[in-house]
């Protein structure tokens, strides 16, 4: 069993056909026996996301759109740890803004990776795989010395 963590550019690919879906969809499907983290804000993100691809010219229709939505929805309640974001999250996303080539919820991304990871080696665990295909967050993740992984390598 190996823990992921996923911001909102890795996890759209579970629910939308893009570069990397077929990865993603592998490692967060529930019987594969992974743990997938996801931020609170994540659930914003994402639901942004897919509405943004049935509002694209050539986008996916609103039935798909819904039935990508509501499935989401449900690996978030059934499925999907959801990490809340707290103060403790907030002044480390701050200080990543200050650090890092970073927009506001790609640091609250990282910083609540950054956590759930100095919690998990404070317990002698291995940090999650912090999965995302936005290069700026790889590389702030890289330096922050966190696990990575794009879902455009597989």
């Amino acid at each position: 069993m190996t823990e992921y963590y996923l911001d909102a550019s890795a996890l759209v690919k579970r629910y939308a056909d893009e570069a990397g879906s077929d990865w993603v969809r592998r490692i967060t499907e529930l019987d594969a026996g992974n743990t997938v983290m996801v931020a609170e804000v994540t659930l914003v993100e994402v639901a942004a996301a897919l509405a943004a691809k049935q509002r694209a010219t050539d986008g996916i229709t609103l039935e798909e759109r819904n039935r990508a939505l509501s499935r989401f929805l449900q690996d978030c309640d059934e499925g999907f740890l959801i990490l809340p974001v707290d103060r403790l999250v907030v002044d480390r996303s701050v200080e990543l803004t200050q650090n890092h080539r970073l927009r506001g919820y790609d640091a609250i991304q990282l910083a609540s990776a950054l956590i759930v990871a100095d919690l998990l080696t404070s317990q002698s665990l291995q940090p999650p795989h912090f999965v995302v295909g936005d290069r700026n967050l790889l590389a702030a993740a890289t330096a922050e010395c966190l696990p990575t992984e794009n879902p455009l390598d597989h």
